[in-house]
């Protein structure tokens, strides 16, 4: 099976999840459907015609996008809580994620036996990760609101992504238990404070708070000026970890396990630390999107296959919408990173940065180029979406990106050595302090330019989809004309050896991963 007839039959899991999303789908139409399934594969039993095959295949997707979709749909439906709305009522759950502190309040995710509430807290609550607590609030359930660019946001489907049903206001949260959630991600979240304190030490704000998103997707404590600043000059991906600083960790681990490792060793040092990074900073889209991206390189070198980083993307996608499908529609995060890294496959297939394994700097060359196709590609979703462009993200990037590996690294090493001895973590703090200052001026300068990001007006869904349709067909045409009969132009996008990571993806694809905080 050649990369269209692949592309074409994992379409069928998506157009599925889209047809149960919007349309739900009658009993009767699914029956249809699993009996073209059934025909199409005995017609290919018989006369063994692969374009048969590949609509049976396609046409099975669908049926099992529709199913996963309504699969997930029930858990909305059986709720304990739906006569209560409005109501103020007393509720008993436990907190099943890490608090989200915000500047002034704390967003909890309370999980009771039929629902997950988010529950908007004090600042100063002292709840933590799998504390048991009863929470008194008035009851209520989230609506779309529009934004200051004119969008229309559907936040009650940005929050059934995540699960939740319903939301409470300020409330009075009664801790009764603690450590009653999973034990790895409390040992986890206990040690993420604890590096983040002592990093506080040796690094003053506002570059600590830089330090943290850079490392740990911690960007809450910017405040709101310099999160503007960032989002505005198109470098927000770099505080809430974009592919590329996931990367940047993945080479970290790969590159300190050569040194005592051999090679298998060190497939499964990445593989356990890809797994326990991800859970650290929270499954956003992004960073799933990538760390599942690497795990599939790693266990291909140690089967000793080839790496097709465009089926690799086509994979992660659909494992992401499986266990999710509700990412495919009202994720911004998760289209935005699909779509820059699409952009980079299908435009850059000899873009490859070797920080994994090599230490050769990125070219400029390349990292304009990177940029610049992950512009491209993601600006009709800004524009629909978002409806704020940033001017200068291109030439920002390419100020602040290359510094990025080094503002980690000793970030890191400060944070990590403080721990033991504050006096010379200090010391490693004040050479941090130069890379992460220079990224804060860098932002702050191209803000003030007032050209710097410009507000679109709304536009129509098919106004967006024809800004993608248009350049793929000419894409598609200036492909067949240009590749050699023989060549399959998908099949033969296949990168090896090497850890995939792409200098700038998804500058920014992960602005909208907490698009309420940003546009309220």
């Amino acid at each position: 099976m050649n990369g269209w007839q692949l592309l074409t039959v994992w379409s069928g899991l998506l157009v599925g999840v889209l047809f149960e999303s919007l349309l739900n789908v009658p009993p009767v139409l699914l029956v249809t459907l699993l009996a073209g399934t059934f025909l199409s594969g005995l017609w290919w039993r018989r006369f063994r015609d692969i374009r048969v095959l590949v609509v049976s295949l396609c046409l099975l997707l669908v049926c099992v996008g529709i199913v996963r979709t309504q699969w997930f749909e029930m858990q909305f439906t059986d709720s304990q809580l739906v006569d209560q709305i409005g109501e103020r009522v007393t509720i008993t759950g436990i907190i099943n994620t890490e608090p989200d502190e915000r500047e002034n309040f704390t967003q909890l995710f309370v999980e009771t036996k039929s629902d997950v509430v988010l529950v908007r807290a004090d600042r100063f609550s002292g709840v933590n990760y799998g504390d048991e607590v009863i929470v008194t609030g008035k009851l209520n359930v989230p609506e779309p609101f529009d934004t200051d660019t004119g969008r229309v946001f559907d936040y009650p489907k940005y929050l059934q992504v995540r699960g939740v049903q319903y939301v409470m206001g300020f409330v009075s949260i009664e801790v009764t238990a603690s450590d009653q959630g999973n034990q790895l991600l409390a040992f986890l979240y206990k040690s993420k404070t604890n590096f983040i304190n002592s990093l506080e030490q040796v690094i003053s704000s506002p570059q600590v708070d830089l330090g943290v998103g850079l490392l740990l997707g911690v960007k809450q404590a910017l405040g709101d000026e310099l999160e503007t600043a960032f989002r505005q000059t198109g470098i927000i991906h770099i505080v809430v970890l974009s592919g590329y600083n996931v990367m940047l960790v993945v080479g970290f681990f790969w590159w300190i396990s050569a040194w005592f490792l051999p090679i298998r060793g060190r497939i499964v040092f990445g593989l356990v630390g890809i797994t326990l990074f991800a859970l650290l900073v929270g499954l956003s889209a992004t960073v799933m999107r990538a760390s599942i991206m690497a795990a599939i390189l790693l266990i291909g070198k140690w089967m000793g296959r080839l790496y097709d980083v465009l089926r690799a993307l086509l994979f992660a996608a659909a494992i992401m919408v499986l266990i999710n499908p509700y990412i495919l529609l009202y994720d911004i995060g998760f289209q935005l990173s699909f779509m820059a890294t699409l952009g980079l496959v299908l435009l850059l297939p000899q873009f490859e940065s070797t920080l994994a394994t090599h230490s050769s700097a990125l070219k400029l060359r390349d990292l304009f180029m990177a940029t610049l196709v992950t512009q491209i590609f993601v600006l009709p979703l800004l524009m629909y979406h978002i409806g704020e462009v940033s001017i200068v993200s291109v030439a920002v990037n390419m100020l602040v990106l290359p510094v990025v590996p080094v503002a980690m690294m000793l970030t890191f090493v400060a944070g990590l050595v403080s721990l033991v001895w504050v006096p010379l973590g200090a010391l490693l703090g004040l050479l941090a302090q130069l890379p992460l200052t220079y990224i804060v001026v860098i932002a702050q300068w191209f803000v003030s330019l007032p050209f710097a990001a410009i507000t679109i007006p709304p536009i129509s869904i098919w106004t967006m989809v024809m800004m993608y349709i248009a350049p793929t067909v000419l894409f598609a045409v200036w492909k067949r004309r240009t590749a050699e009969p023989s060549l399959d132009p998908v099949a033969d996008w296949t990168i090896v050896e090497e850890i995939e990571t792409k200098a700038a993806l998804e500058a920014d694809a992960s602005r909208a991963a907490d698009v309420p905080v940003i546009l309220r």
